[in-house]
């Protein structure tokens, strides 16, 4: 039996991931804070919870990070602990950059010391590459991140490859694109997207407020990315691969598929942030745009080229944007109905 650690087990992916494992007969470890504010609520939806032996890990604590991989020595690890919420980051720079920086960081060096045999996956993100410098993005596409979290997630990234390169670590990084589900947190555009329109629909809620509508995406359903991250530690030789769908979808057309959904009859006036939507069936106005929730610097499209994922390690993506709002409307309307 193998046995695989995921930091960020809480998390969407986290969940995920641990499903998966414990699937092929993993056993699995989840990395918690002992003062963590986290929930299981996540991991109680898919009813794994009990099959997870959790252990007390802050990858900001160097010398709880040494002590756990140096006594468990695990076959996989898998770092999905990161302050992940773009638009925090500006105000969060610094925990940011301790997270996602400095704690993986801790994680390799203390697989080389200690447990060179470990396989360690980096969960790297398509904001690193942010002010887009190609129109389709690849493993060789340059990097331009817009925001502290995208910064900070380049420099684990490249750590990652360091590694590897500099002392033969067992090491990779995914580059993923958006990836959204059910499990979803709900400062994220699409889950923020999906229950406040099924709040709207019954009637305790007035409207949904967003940013930049027009701001373009590559989504996918994050449980069919994490069978990627798997599939990347089993290769004999470890690489890093851009995970993605090879489409772009704009908010409002996510918007436009929710709303379809729900039997929103959707109608849209104005432009920019002027621009406002209304219940034709009602005729109330249910969306409106604040620039309040326009980041500093904007990240306008990102969409991302799965090609070599799919030679090398035959995966791509099932379920398109479409179905993926349909998945996650069905979810929110039974939790809130």
């Amino acid at each position: 039996m193998k046995k695989a650690l995921i930091t960020g087990i809480t998390g969407q992916d986290g969940t995920y991931l641990a499903n998966l494992l414990l699937e092929k007969n993993y056993e699995v470890f989840g990395g918690m804070r002992r003062n963590s504010q986290d929930e299981l609520h996540r991991l109680r939806v898919l009813k794994i919870h009990e099959k997870v032996t959790f252990i007390n890990l802050d990858i900001c604590d160097q010398f709880q990070v040494f002590e756990a991989i140096r006594n468990h020595q695990f076959d996989e690890i898998y770092n999905l602990a990161a302050q992940s919420f773009v638009g925090s980051s500006w105000d969060l720079s610094i925990p940011t950059t301790n997270v996602n920086s400095i704690g993986v960081l801790y994680l390799l060096e203390s697989i080389k010391r200690f447990s060179p045999h470990t396989k360690f996956y980096q969960a790297s993100t398509s904001e690193m590459f942010g002010k887009i410098l190609e129109p389709i993005q690849n493993e060789t596409t340059p990097f331009y991140p817009r925001s502290p979290y995208g910064v900070s997630k380049l420099y684990s990234h490249w750590m990652t490859i360091n590694y590897r390169e500099s002392f033969g670590l067992r090491a990779c990084s995914g580059i993923l694109f958006n990836h959204e589900s059910p499990l979803r947190g709900p400062e994220f555009v699409t889950k923020k997207i999906t229950t406040q329109l099924c709040e709207i629909k019954f009637g305790s809620r007035e409207k949904l407020i967003l940013g930049n509508l027009n701001a373009k995406r590559d989504w996918g359903y994050a449980k069919e990315y994490v069978k990627a991250m798997w599939l990347m530690l089993q290769q004999d030789h470890l690489e890093d691969y851009v995970i993605a769908t090879g489409k772009t979808t704009s908010v409002k057309e996510f918007i436009s598929f929710c709303c379809a959904e729900l039997e929103i009859d959707l109608a849209w006036e104005g432009e920019g942030e002027f621009e406002k939507g209304f219940d034709q069936k009602t005729n109330k106005l249910i969306i409106e745009v604040s620039k309040d929730y326009y980041r500093p610097a904007e990240v306008d499209i990102l969409i991302g080229s799965p090609k070599k994922a799919k030679k090398q390690l035959g995966w791509e993506a099932k379920t398109d944007v479409k179905s993926l709002a349909s998945i996650m409307v069905s979810f929110d309307r039974e939790r809130l109905s």
